[in-house]
């Protein structure tokens, strides 16, 4: 498990913001250092071990963009077109046989490997039959089209994956290319996740009146999943300041990370700051973030905890911030920056200084074609159907004070967050 010192988050300064959050996370948390072997099939979303180099060129040889007729550079026809007798054929996945004759066309096919000599490739659109084994060439094409050259899209020894690199379909794609049957990844964080608060009851268990279904648990174990976590659902914890202490001390050893929902703000119910103090050491990050001020942070025995609000956008938004950079650093993943796509606001909106906040909105073309983001028509940070039925948020940074119809605005789409 990872272990870290009881001071490793400390924070003395004021109300922290975003960025100097992500960065604490990302100096202070170190990686597991335990590996595993992966099939290919079983690589996405995993966190690469150690970097690799192009073990041969791609593509391995110099084959043919399209289906056409193969000639040396030297024979291209300048000024006018030339009728070329037509030597041999290759298909893809069959070897040429010799070497083209001065003057000599070859039939080939797209991804066929060319005749040695030849350099330059018609497309078979572009020209005419001329009786049986004879073809047309015209003039002006540039010596050189239409060829793959081999090593064109990686050569050989180039590295090509990158430790810490959280793998995707094409990143897998590429390691097939060169012949790889398996990979060397960090193995999964292990995250204990529990909701708090005697007002949730988990789905398919009797709901009293006063009682919601637990939902952020279940939320933000699927957002854990989707980063390759190995997650241990522990249920419900009820507002005991005991219970909860205990439940904390007894999974810390067995995990990388801590993740609690609820009970993170300063009311006579909400425990999560008493139980953490009691067990570990905890520093209450106050984040310049709306939604989701009260986060909270701390070690216990080690072992890294968070604790997030309870109401589910302002969980979801620092789930994003606090908790996705937290599992990348554990995990051993170079951390990528999110990056708002600009786009115009079609809405009006006011806030603080000093404060990043998240809009809810939709995406939609305006008149002239361009996107626009529109405002999801209510704020509350309680409502699920908010994250249900918008297509991302608009980020608002410290120094923007409001935003008017018009205005360009930074959109981050649900799917880039996770």
């Amino acid at each position: 498990m990872a272990q870290l010192s009881d001071d490793c988050f400390a924070f003395g300064g004021p109300m922290m913001s975003v960025d100097d959050a992500v960065a604490i996370i990302a100096a202070r948390v170190t990686a597991v250092q335990e590996t595993e072997t992966v099939s290919l099939g079983d690589a996405d979303g995993r966190i690469l071990a150690s970097g690799i180099s192009a073990p041969l060129p791609l593509p391995p040889f110099t084959n043919s963009a399209v289906d056409g007729y193969a000639v040396r550079g030297d024979d291209v026809p300048r000024g006018e077109e030339r009728a070329f007798p037509v030597t041999g054929r290759v298909q893809a996945g069959a070897s040429a046989v010799g070497a083209i004759e001065p003057g000599h066309a070859a039939r080939v096919f797209t991804g066929a490997p060319l005749p040695d000599g030849a350099d330059t490739v018609f497309m078979q659109e572009d020209v005419r039959r001329d009786g049986p084994g004879r073809v047309i060439l015209p003039a002006g094409l540039r010596p050189g089209a239409n060829v793959r050259p081999a090593g064109e899209d990686v050569p050989i020894g180039t590295p090509a994956l990158a430790a810490g690199q959280r793998l995707r379909p094409q990143d897998v794609a590429l390691a097939a290319a060169f012949g790889l049957t398996q990979l060397d990844v960090r193995r999964r964080i292990r995250v204990a996740v529990f909701s708090t608060g005697n007002e949730l009851v988990s789905p398919g268990n009797p709901r009293a009146a006063a009682q919601l279904f637990d939902s952020n648990r279940f939320m933000l174990m699927a957002m854990l999943k989707r980063l390759g976590c190995d997650v241990s659902d522990l249920g419900i914890v009820s507002d005991d300041r005991v219970a909860l202490a205990d439940g904390l001390k007894k999974v810390a050893g067995a995990h990388d990370l801590i993740l609690t929902t609820g009970g993170v703000s300063t009311g006579e119910e909400d425990h999560v700051k008493a139980s953490v103090e009691s067990v570990g050491a905890l520093v209450l990050w106050r984040m310049a973030i709306k939604p989701g001020r009260p986060v909270a942070m701390g070690i216990i025995d080690g072992t890294p905890f968070i604790g997030l609000p309870g109401n589910p956008v302002a969980s979801f938004v620092t789930f994003v911030h606090v908790v996705r950079p937290t599992v990348l650093a554990l995990a051993g993943a170079a951390l990528q920056p999110l990056v708002p796509m600009p786009l115009r606001a079609a809405f009006s909106y006011r806030k603080k200084l000093g404060r990043r906040e998240y809009i809810r909105v939709n995406l939609r073309k305006g008149q002239t074609g361009e996107l626009e983001a529109v405002k999801f028509p209510r704020e509350g940070a309680g409502l699920l159907s908010s994250l249900v039925d918008t297509d991302g948020l608009v980020e608002l940074g410290e120094a923007i004070e409001r935003v008017e119809p018009g205005q360009t605005v930074g959109f981050l789409a649900y799917a880039s967050l996770i």
